[in-house]
């Protein structure tokens, strides 16, 4: 379990009420924000802290690790809803009555602040350039100190019980959703023929004519080496939902894995470099990889790739990897 501190001054009563925390992906030039790069490290269990008008107003357990998922329309017209993708966690809220205003209290904070990411200022003011940061564990005590019993219990809680009381699993629900908006877009899109209608609706679910264009460069799993193809179906490197029709249906943006493999690589749990070399992301499930097939404790080589492929694999380590750059 880690614990995490996030400034939401303008946007933490839609994040509150809808459960869930949404930050873009990269800063408005294009550059890596770290602050944006830590939701990609976010595991289910993790406490998080709604910092809000100078107070610490909630405490928050995450539900879902991060996932692709388009700008919140609750959050008004700064930036198009369908358009905007950025990083969303669900997240559970418990809104705290000991609402402490950290800036009493600097004499005991100020002491346990780290040098690099701290989320408050040396005069106990939130920093308005960071948005999501990791808390060191003598900093989260010290303000589970202060808070009282409400913090301190929840913290006590997720150590002895395996966070079973605090959270019930996510199921990553704005990704579902965006991909269904998408797949409508296409249904009703009357500028393309009804069958090539069906071969992009087909290709979400890694099936149709986009399979058969994955056959022709892939002949069995990369990772647990299947090759009987009713037991396999095409991933998406790019995934279908950022890919244009071209992209959907091109046979080198495809893997063909078995439905667990292909699930962790959809969620971005695994990744592979371009010499073949599998990639794990740090917030990954060792235990369920191993049950999954995932040889994670050793070095996976799983074969070269084509130049189109490496392409999409490209965006597949930076843009759906959980793995931070920062």
């Amino acid at each position: 379990m880690r614990f995490w501190w996030v400034n939401q001054n303008k946007t933490f009563e839609q994040e509150f009420r809808g459960g869930y925390l949404w930050s873009p992906k990269r800063n408005a030039n294009g550059a890596r924000n770290p602050f944006y790069e830590s939701m990609r490290e976010i595991s289910p269990g993790d406490l998080i802290l709604s910092f809000q008008g100078r107070h610490i107003r909630a405490v928050g357990i995450a539900r879902t690790h991060c996932y692709e998922a388009p700008k919140p329309t609750e959050f008004g017209n700064a930036g198009a809803y369908w358009e905007k993708i950025g990083w969303k966690v669900d997240v559970h809220y418990v809104p705290l009555t000991n609402q402490i205003r950290p800036k009493d209290h600097m004499d005991r904070i100020g002491p346990v602040l780290p040098a690099k990411y701290a989320p408050l200022q040396a005069n106990g003011d939130g920093k308005q350039s960071v948005y999501l940061t990791e808390l060191p564990s003598d900093l989260m005590q010290t303000l589970a100190a202060l808070i009282g019993r409400e913090l301190q219990g929840l913290m006590d809680i997720a150590v002895q019980d395996g966070e079973a009381e605090l959270w019930t699993p996510g199921s990553a629900t704005g990704l579902q959703e965006w991909e269904e908006h998408l797949a409508r877009e296409v249904d009703t899109n009357p500028t393309i023929p009804e069958t090539d209608k069906l071969a992009l609706i087909l290709a979400r679910r890694g099936q149709g004519r986009f399979k058969e264009n994955v056959r022709k460069v892939e002949q069995h799993c990369r990772i647990t080496k299947v090759d009987q193809i009713e037991h396999l179906v095409a991933s998406h490197c790019k995934p279908w939902r950022d890919s244009n029709h071209q992209e959907r249906l091109d046979g080198e943006n495809g893997l063909l894995l078995t439905p667990s493999i292909d699930h962790l690589f959809d969620r971005g749990f695994i990744s592979f470099e371009d010499n073949g070399r599998l990639l794990i992301s740090k917030v990954a499930h060792r235990p369920s990889l191993a049950k999954m097939g995932v040889p994670a404790e050793q070095s996976v080589y799983v074969g070269t790739f084509t130049e189109g492929q490496r392409k999409y694999l490209d965006f597949h380590r930076d843009e759906v990897f959980l793995e931070s750059s920062r």
